[in-house]
C-alpha cells in the first residue's frame, strides 16, 4: 500500500476519516515519544505527554493550516507546549529514572551494553542539560527528533539562520560539556 502524504491524510482526517487519524498517528508517534522523552527524562511522563498530543491533534486538526507550516512542526508544536506546561507544574525540574536503558538498548544485547548505553545517555542528557534552552531545544530538536532545518525553525518559531546559529552553538557547547 502507498504511504499517503501528511496533506492527504490530514484532509481525510478533516472529513472524519478513523483510519487516515491512525495513520497519522503511525507515521508520528515514535518521533513526537523521542523528542519528548528526551525532554522530560520520563518514560509514563513522556507516554502522557505523546498521548496529550495526539488528544489535541484530533481536536484542533480543524485549525491547522498545511500552508503556514509542515504538519509534523505542528506536531512538535504541540509537544513542546505541553512539555513547557509540565515542566512549569514539576518547579522546573523532571525526574531522571534509571531503569530506561531497556528502551535504548536491544533485547539481544547483554547487561555491560545496556549499562555502558545508559552511562552515555546520563552523560549525554547532563551535557544537554548545561546548554542554553534554546541551544538545547535546537539540538534537540535536529539530531533526536530527527526534523529537517526549516520544521525545526518552524518548530520553534524563529528563522532558518537563527536555528542553524543556536545548533551550532549548541553542538559547540555539547563538544566542551563532554570533555
Amino acid at each position: 500500500m502507498l504511504n499517503k502524504s501528511d496533506t492527504d491524510l490530514v484532509q481525510r482526517a478533516r472529513q472524519g476519516s478513523k483510519d487516515a487519524i491512525g495513520k497519522l498517528y503511525d507515521q508520528h508517534q515514535e518521533h513526537i515519544f523521542r523528542f519528548v522523552w528526551s525532554r522530560v527524562g520520563d518514560r509514563q511522563l513522556a507516554e502522557d505527554i505523546t498521548g496529550e498530543t495526539f488528544t489535541r491533534m484530533v481536536t484542533h486538526l480543524a485549525d491547522y493550516q498545511p500552508t503556514a507550516v509542515p504538519f509534523s512542526a505542528w506536531l512538535y508544536q504541540i509537544a513542546r507546549n505541553l512539555i513547557i506546561d509540565a515542566h512549569r507544574r514539576q518547579n522546573g525540574r523532571f525526574p531522571q529514572p534509571l531503569e530506561e536503558a531497556q528502551l535504548v538498548a536491544g533485547n539481544q544485547e547483554g547487561p555491560d551494553m545496556m549499562v555502558d548505553q545508559k552511562l552515555t545517555i546520563e552523560k549525554i542528557q547532563a551535557a544537554l542539560e548545561k546548554l542554553d534552552p534554546q541551544q538545547r531545544e535546537a539540538v534537540t530538536l535536529r539530531f533526536l527528533a530527527g526534523l529537517s532545518l526549516r520544521e525545526a525553525a518552524e518548530t520553534m518559531d524563529c528563522s532558518i539562520g537563527a536555528l542553524k546559529s543556536l545548533q551550532h552553538r549548541g553542538l559547540k557547547a555539547l563538544r566542551v560539556a563532554l570533555k
